[in-house]
């Protein structure tokens, strides 16, 4: 395999008057007065093919270019937005910005005040990934596609399949008073096939997905293969197994309820992380200023460096740097460099997601980097860094967790949640469900959702896995915000073994 080319910023971005709207803002709003004023120009390219059993059922490829001002004027935020790329409209947009901030002033009640950040004066950063997904004709796209929807029909029990790729190349350019200047590109891809059996005389299917991750990655993650370099996932071996899985699926014995020891495969425990740990410890959340939303967190900013949130053998990370995280980034929305902290340290709750406002406020000096808009037209707000549970240095293999285990069910691939607004009470089910007795694999379970509380759970933490059993996975679109954001962000973890965690009968619940 050749060794990855470093990407560079499309040169058609570059070529756009990102300084000339940028000066004409930025000088217009300084001259009302604005105390912080930044300039932020994007382009955002979208894509999306559907296949229905080999066969195109969608293709849409859009961009969205457009520029924002955002001001801190008179204590207050002021933001707008606009499409025309000349001077006259960005002077104009910093108008309209500043004219905001002062309505705002006279009904707001806590001035605005951003935390201190060094000055970046011309950066550019791309994200890792060797092949631009839109070099590659939609051709070749779809071919790939149409091939493996075709082998996991070709097998018996398979009657259906759904492919669907998602793909994004993100440029920003940021600019603020202060003399901070990025310019920045990053790409992602999420591919994903649904294998569906359905079962005519009782009106029923069964369905088992794919559980190869949304990566910050370019094409290679759907052809590079399985190697050192970690260039992409093993299709080959997941569509061979896939139709078993889903056969075994339809005819496995439907669980019965009560307390198990769970071995969680990672492509299974990154949505619980997200859910539990990763909203639950964004500080704006904490202090309340989600709760009309998307509710708040019980981890409750006095409870910083005293909460017990999990096991001692509980460590959480944000990241913004990691590589081929889908929240990885150079530089966030507010002009702060990406960096890595701890949020849980041996069980307690020692960090949080911050913004440089939120950063501010609370007395906890530099912003990690967690400002992010998914538009031009929306203001930045904190969002998500890549939230990961860490490894042990010399943990177990999934294999060696299974085999400690007497009586549980191992837990592969996501699927439904649900979670109360303090993000506390929850429910997870999954894609493929094991048994686990006396240390081995007794075949699948259906029906199966695992419920707790955060703490409960994250306090059942038993074990988690060596560096082997890491995976990065995670979701293109987090929802928050009103108006409603779209922000992408991975979340890494091993394997981990959780003890006593109660198992609930889906269909028992549902009344059926």
């Amino acid at each position: 395999m050749q060794p990855p080319v470093p990407a560079t910023v499309d040169p058609a971005f570059v070529a756009l008057p990102l300084r000339t709207l940028a000066d004409a803002a930025l000088s217009r709003a300084g001259e009302l007065g604005a105390e912080h004023a930044d300039f932020r120009l994007e382009r955002l390219r979208n894509a999306t093919i559907r296949l229905r059993d080999g066969r195109v059922q969608t293709s849409r490829d859009g961009h969205d270019v457009g520029f924002g001002v955002r001001v801190v004027h008179e204590g207050s935020w002021g933001f707008a937005s606009g499409v025309d790329l000349t001077p006259d409209a960005a002077r104009a947009v910093a108008e309209r910005a500043v004219a905001v901030a002062r309505i705002s002033a006279a009904m707001n009640s806590e001035r605005v005040e951003l935390a201190d950040e060094p000055v970046y004066a011309d950066v550019t950063w791309c994200s890792s990934y060797r092949i631009d997904p839109f070099d590659v004709p939609d051709s070749e796209k779809v071919a790939l596609l149409t091939e493996w929807s075709q082998r996991l029909l070709a097998a018996d029990g398979v009657d259906h399949v759904d492919a669907e790729l998602r793909l994004v190349r993100e440029n920003k350019f940021y600019a603020d008073l202060a003399g901070t200047v990025t310019t920045q590109q990053r790409v992602r891809v999420h591919p994903e096939l649904t294998a569906i059996a359905v079962d005519a005389a009782a009106g029923g299917f069964e369905t088992m997905r794919t559980c190869a991750p949304a990566a910050g990655r370019g094409w290679e993650h759907l052809t590079g293969g399985i190697g050192p370099s970690g260039a992409g996932w093993d299709w080959d071996a997941e569509l061979a197994l896939l139709p078993q899985w889903l056969a075994e699926k339809a005819k496995a014995p439907s669980v019965q309820p009560g307390r198990y020891d769970l071995v969680l495969d990672p492509t299974n425990l990154w949505l619980t992380i997200h859910e539990s740990v990763g909203h639950a410890t964004e500080l704006d959340r904490a202090l309340g200023y989600e709760a009309a939303y998307a509710g708040s967190s019980f981890a409750t900013f006095d409870q910083l460096g005293r909460l017990r949130y999990g096991s001692p053998v509980m460590n959480v990370t944000g990241d913004r740097t990691a590589e081929h995280g889908l929240a990885t980034i150079g530089y966030d929305d507010d002009g702060v460099r990406a960096q890595s902290w701890d949020i849980v340290g041996d069980g307690v709750l020692v960090g949080y997601q911050l913004d440089r406002r939120i950063a501010r406020l609370t007395g906890l000096g530099r912003s990690n980097g967690c400002a992010f808009a998914d538009s031009p037209g929306h203001i930045p707000i904190q969002r998500m860094a890549n939230v990961s549970l860490q490894p042990a240095a010399d943990g177990p293999s999934t294999e060696e967790l299974i085999s400690g285990v007497r009586r549980g069910i191992y837990i592969v691939g996501d699927k439904s949640f649900s979670i109360d607004m303090q993000r506390y009470n929850f429910q997870f089910t999954g894609q493929r469900f094991f048994a686990i007795r006396d240390g081995r694999l007794a075949g699948q379970l259906t029906d199966v959702a695992y419920q707790a509380t955060t703490t409960d759970f994250w306090g059942a933490l038993a074990a988690v896995g060596g560096p082997r059993t890491y995976l990065m996975s995670g979701s293109l679109i987090c929802g928050k915000g009103q108006p409603g954001q779209g922000a992408p962000v991975s979340h890494g973890c091993p394997a981990a073994l959780f003890t006593g965690i109660n198992i609930l009968n889906t269909t028992e619940e549902g009344g059926r």
